[in-house]
């Protein structure tokens, strides 16, 4: 992520793939975070044969934790300036930012879902934050980040000050339902439904969310981790490949 005039933020922070030993680290490589689950093979599948030869890896999966203050840099003004405007609103800072993320010289705001229209419009409008843009939002899909499964992150641009920041949400499988910010940053109106055709997260307030790609009867969305492998066979230049889930196994 760099700024508009070319700054890295990072460079007035700390940036945890530079020293790995600074005490206020919250997403350190190592046994840092918060472990979701652990993955075994290179890419984690697990509902199909293992084509990779990489059966046997195993590693822990971890989310970047709360960090400490001071954040470095700009950071720790946005944060305060984004507190105090929750406050004069009379609404409480903790119960907005469920926490703040300081990873790879990148600031993000774990927001409650709830509470993200305000957030988000707090954001765009005080004068010291003139997040003016959204550049749009992702799904995230973690089945064992148990209760919060799908992840919705926003993209955020000041264009007056040249800053980038991150919000993040999360919802559970049970409940994949995210206030809609269209009518905050009118330019998520496709992005939200691209997310909901592909992740199923429910945008409540969206004036049309309808599939974007896949077809309107289509079951499922593709770009879940539990979405079931599968397919069908390609001929390639005479040659019969089959679908992904009647390849050879190694495991």
């Amino acid at each position: 992520m760099t700024e508009a005039n070319g700054v890295n933020p990072g460079d007035n922070g700390v940036n945890p793939d530079k020293d790995l030993n600074a005490e206020n680290l919250p997403g350190r490589r190592g046994d840092q975070g918060e472990p979701i689950r652990v993955q075994r093979g290179m890419f984690g599948a697990n509902n199909g044969g293992d084509t990779t030869g990489y059966g046997g890896l195993v590693r822990p999966v971890r989310l970047p934790g709360q960090a400490t203050r001071p954040y470095g840099g700009w950071f720790d003004e946005v944060a305060d300036e984004l507190e105090g405007a929750l406050e004069e609103q009379s609404l409480l800072p903790e119960n907005a930012i469920e926490k703040t993320v300081v990873d790879r010289g990148e600031l993000t705001f774990h927001i409650a879902r709830e509470h993200l229209p305000r957030v988000a419009r707090t954001l765009r409008d005080d004068p010291a934050l003139r997040f003016e843009l959204c550049t749009g939002v992702s799904g995230v899909h973690f089945p064992g980040d148990k209760g919060r499964e799908l992840h919705a992150v926003y993209h955020l641009r000041s264009l007056t000050h040249g800053r980038v920041v991150r919000l993040e949400v999360s919802a559970p499988d049970s409940d994949p339902h995210i206030p809609s910010i269209v009518d905050v940053y009118p330019t998520n109106d496709w992005h939200e439904r691209e997310t909901y055709d592909f992740f199923g997260l429910i945008f409540d307030g969206h004036p049309a969310l309808t599939r974007i790609m896949m077809p309107d009867d289509w079951q499922g969305f593709p770009q879940r981790k539990d979405y079931p492998l599968g397919g069908i066979p390609v001929e390639y230049k005479g040659a019969q490949i089959p679908a992904p889930d009647q390849r050879r196994s190694y495991s």
